[in-house]
């Protein structure tokens, strides 16, 4: 696929012209990465920001003690590092590749004048910043106030609707990353499932989970009922 073609498809740049998209083609930078490669440290500038073409790079705080704490999981065609590029300062967390990929590389001075010649181009950009801010609110709400089967309840009713309503979902990252999303250990991850299967909520098959119970995760997702 073209670099082009891979733009049109990112929420970032829609309703874009593709006169447009090709002068953005022309300052974005490919880059592959493999699995566990860093592709940029906590507290380092922000030269730029990074859209994943394949495969998934997730966004992370290490602890003192080693310890990892996983922010967000973007996958193909979604965009990070937006909000420290424009603020011209530097990455609040670390990002890595989760698996074999690539992402594209746009950088902050050539993005800059773009935007100060598109009118159209900030507008997106403006829209992606408020979408962003709303989504990290969100993540700090679930995980200061909420517990974990409820969170992972959330998770996997987003993962259902993601993948048009289907009763029966395949895990996007493994259980150990998994947990570090959801704020948990990979022990209390798997007690939520076996808690949830055993109350007939969901049945789990390795990766794959299916949802018997859709209103009753509904339920478990919005607090109004406890395992």
């Amino acid at each position: 696929m073209s670099l082009t073609k891979t733009l049109s498809s990112v929420p970032l740049f829609t309703g874009l012209q593709s006169e447009q998209l090709e002068r953005i083609a022309r300052i974005a930078v490919d880059r592959p990465v493999d699995r566990g490669q860093m592709l940029f440290f906590e507290r380092g500038e922000a030269e730029g920001f990074y859209i994943v073409a394949e495969g998934k790079v997730k966004i992370f705080r290490s602890a003192p003690d080693g310890r990892e704490a996983v922010l967000h999981i973007y996958g193909v065609g979604e965009s990070f590092g937006e909000v420290p590029m424009f603020m011209g300062g530097r990455f609040p967390a670390s990002a890595a590749a989760v698996e074999k990929g690539k992402v594209i590389f746009l950088p902050r001075a050539d993005l800059a004048r773009l935007i100060r010649e598109d009118a159209t181009l900030a507008m997106n950009m403006l829209a992606s910043l408020s979408g962003k801010l709303r989504e990290f609110a969100g993540k700090i709400e679930a995980l200061t106030l909420q517990e974990i089967p409820q969170r992972l309840s959330a998770y996997l009713l987003d993962l259902s609707e993601r993948e048009g309503g289907a009763d029966a979902v395949e895990l996007d990252m493994a259980k150990g990353l998994l947990a570090s999303f959801l704020g948990a250990t990979r022990e209390t991850l798997s007690r939520a499932l076996s808690r949830m299967a055993e109350q007939s909520f969901i049945e789990v098959k390795g990766r794959t989970i299916r949802l018997l119970d859709r209103a009753g995760l509904e339920d478990l997702a919005s607090g109004e009922v406890r395992l």
